[in-house]
């Protein structure tokens, strides 16, 4: 017997949540953004009015103002979100605890064991987008199908408000002519790679050889294989699972263009202490340290580095990041943004061998220090102490990456 899987989408989450705190501007073309004068200047999401405007997610605030001149920018009130996102999965636990998020705004639900109670699968997702329009004032977009893959991109088929059904009866028809970057997990590479072995849509996908699919993607070609075939047997995580942590980052444009190491430095090491807060908080040490680096031309690119022993030091991470910033880039344009990410994540209770040379003792008393840290700006805020190396430009201090930034979850498989 098949199961009974939806996948809820919030439309336009961020934008329709602002839209119920300020009614004003319910019918104007709105979109929630970065700080355009901190350049943090990114669309985050936009309403149905400003998308008819052809203004899109990720692009620069002054391309969107090109597009749609009296565009209503507003700036990102992630607790509200959290808060809509805690309201919304309420309802959707009323018919299963078998729900697991996508994000803030997506969540997959298996109601298979639901269906006798509420009616079959259908049913109660017109019942639960009904219930988040009148409980909550926003829409959603359910998809439902027989598994996560293809109830996710039913939810995306009919946006807003809508229930979309893709069956073993009708997804050849409704899915295979979808291009192959709508498939989950298909993103801009793969679309790419897919497209120079011409295949351009999800059905050319599905009727490739799986052996060709394969010795061309390893492993990740048989994956794409089943998606598209609708083969996907993934379970539905219940209430209480976790999702396993691989890597815990933050990134940021910066107030103004780094000119030089010492400009890197403060800006990484700002970064690198919102990483290591959150892998302490989470019982985390990281055994790779990654960067990720744009310059004023857009040129963009990733490092990274193994380490010697794994850690939660925010010192020694910014070190590791400057390192790998020293043996990777010449400083030939100015930086526009920068990133790390803490990887290969360990328990932080996992037993380690300890070294005749290494000061452990040193080691401890900085990890220590550290969480005397956290505990400061937990309690008086976090402009309540820095680091001084901060105070070598004051346009640079002012980054709040912990608080400035919300990281998403992500679904257990790798993103291919």
């Amino acid at each position: 017997m098949d199961r009974s899987i939806l996948h809820v989408d919030m439309n336009a989450c961020y934008a329709s949540i602002e839209c119920l705190y300020d009614p004003s501007i319910r019918d104007k073309p709105v979109a929630v953004g970065g700080d355009a004068e901190a350049r943090h200047g990114i669309i985050l999401a936009k309403n149905q009015i400003a998308k008819k405007y052809g203004v899109t997610t990720g692009e620069a605030l002054w391309q969107a103002k090109q597009k749609c001149p009296q565009l209503v920018i507003i700036k990102p009130h992630y607790d509200r979100y959290l808060r809509f996102s805690a309201l919304a999965r309420q309802i959707y636990n009323s018919y299963t605890d078998q729900v697991e998020s996508f994000g803030l705004d997506e969540c997959w639900l298996d109601v298979s064991g639901s269906v006798h109670l509420f009616g079959d699968s259908t049913v109660i997702a017109e019942e639960i987008r009904e219930r988040v329009k009148r409980e909550l004032g926003i829409t959603v977009s359910v998809g439902v199908s027989y598994n996560k893959v293809f109830a996710k991109l039913g939810s995306d088929l009919k946006k807003p408000d809508a229930v979309s059904v893709l069956t073993r009866d009708n997804y050849r028809d409704k899915v295979w002519p979808l291009p192959a970057s709508d498939l989950l997990y298909v993103g801009r590479a793969t679309t790419r790679k897919l497209y120079n072995h011409g295949i351009e849509t999800i059905g050319q996908l599905a009727n490739t050889d799986p052996e060709l699919l394969q010795a061309w993607f390893g492993k990740v070609g048989m994956i794409l294989y089943w998606f598209a075939n609708g083969l996907d047997n993934s379970p539905v995580m219940a209430v209480g699972d976790e999702t396993i942590i691989k890597s815990i980052g933050n990134s940021t444009t910066t107030p103004r263009d780094l000119m030089n190491e010492l400009d890197a430095k403060i800006v990484f090491y700002m970064l690198a202490e919102s990483v290591a807060e959150r892998m302490r908080d989470h019982g985390f040490l990281a055994k790779t340290v990654q960067i990720s680096v744009r310059d004023n031309g857009l040129f963009w690119y990733q490092k990274q580095m193994k380490l010697d022993e794994p850690t939660c030091l925010a010192s020694e991470l910014c070190d590791t990041a400057m390192e790998l910033l020293r043996m990777s880039y010449r400083w030939q344009n100015p930086l526009r943004s920068i990133g790390i990410r803490g990887c290969d994540l360990i328990p932080a209770t996992t037993p380690k061998q300890l070294k005749l040379f290494e000061d452990e003792a040193e080691r401890e008393k900085l990890e220590q220090l550290e969480r005397a840290v956290d505990d400061i700006r937990r309690r008086f805020g976090h402009y309540a102490i820095y680091r001084a190396v901060v105070e070598f430009d004051p346009t640079l201090k002012h980054i709040n990456p912990k608080e400035d930034h919300t990281i998403h979850p992500i679904g257990y498989f790798k993103a291919i």
